[in-house]
């Protein structure tokens, strides 16, 4: 953090985006890639990606008996969501029931596609620094017939904690930092959003509900609303950060659906990761590169000293 810097500096992004642009393939009225023209919606949109990268007919690669060479086919669908038909305004800058319907049509797609397919992954990039290729405010949804490797590792580590301590190990963590208070951003009723303990990004997030809660589609109307007000906080909070609009990746997991519906998914707890590349400026992002990518991920910042960075009063 101290070293001098005269490696790459990144560009800040413009921060005059029209409410609407005739050209924006994601507003209300224009045409798409693919020659269709979006409704005039007025707060949550849903389609299916002009560019998808999983599809629901991919071929079968073949069998082939060699261990080294295997492979299986990946089948899917790709869904965009829009969260409002205003281009010019971030999750941190819509209102509450907005912010609302957001939530509840996330809850829908998981039913809808969590009735079929085994994963169903909500994720958001936010700002070109994460490859977000259009500033008007939407997230994806990818449903495929296989868990990923993320999801995966995340059953295997809930399923042995809770065979080894009896709870689940996201619902324990969440009561011990409730009590300790030392990696704590912004806190309700209902949910709980940290520094993890863990944590690599400098400004890595964790939000987790209070309650034992296995998937989005679990969640009360209180905790919905709850929901609401902390992702609110929280993104503002990034926002204030460095005065920008914050970015980041973020997503959920919870428990698997499709055949998993039918199977004992007790071990696991809904959280969401937001994992933001900047380190000490607007312009100064972290590289994950070097020993970082062939040995082991080094921290910049310790989790505690993000909480007292975000804390300091700003003028």
């Amino acid at each position: 953090m101290k070293r001098p810097w005269s490696g790459q500096v990144e560009k800040e992004e413009e921060d005059r985006v029209p409410q609407h642009d005739p050209n924006n393939p994601l507003c209300p009225g224009n045409t798409r890639a693919n020659g269709e023209v979006n409704p005039d919606y007025n707060n949550t949109y849903v389609f299916e990606n002009d560019f998808p990268a999983l599809q629901p007919d991919a071929p079968d690669p073949g069998f082939n008996q060699h261990p080294l060479f295997q492979s299986k086919a990946a089948r899917g669908v790709c869904k965009v969501m829009c969260f409002h038909p205003w281009s010019d305004v971030t999750l941190p800058l819509m209102t509450l029931p907005d912010i609302i319907k957001v939530i509840d049509k996330w809850a829908e797609l998981m039913v809808d596609l969590g009735s079929t397919y085994p994963w169903v992954q909500i994720f958001e990039n936010k700002g070109a620094m994460m490859g977000c290729s259009n500033p008007h405010p939407h997230c994806q949804v990818w449903a495929s017939n296989f868990l990923p490797n993320e999801a995966t590792l995340s059953d295997r580590c809930q399923r042995e904690y809770l065979k080894t301590h009896g709870e689940p190990l996201l619902l324990q963590y969440a009561k011990m930092e409730a009590e300790r208070q030392e990696r704590v951003v912004v806190q309700n009723a209902d949910w709980l959003a940290v520094v993890p303990y863990w944590a690599t990004w400098p400004f890595q997030t964790l939000l987790l509900p209070r309650r034992h809660v296995q998937r989005l589609t679990n969640l009360t109307a209180q905790e919905r609303e709850g929901l609401a007000s902390i992702m609110k906080r929280l993104l503002t909070k990034y926002d204030n950060l460095f005065q920008i609009s914050f970015p980041y990746s973020m997503g959920w997991h919870g428990a698997p659906t499709g055949p998993y519906l039918k199977e004992d998914q007790f071990h696991w707890q809904l959280h969401a990761h937001y994992y933001p590349p900047l380190l000490r400026s607007a312009s100064v992002r972290k590289f994950m590169v070097g020993y970082e990518m062939l040995a082991q991920e080094q921290r910049d910042l310790t989790p505690e000293q993000v909480i007292h960075l975000g804390n300091r009063p700003r003028l």
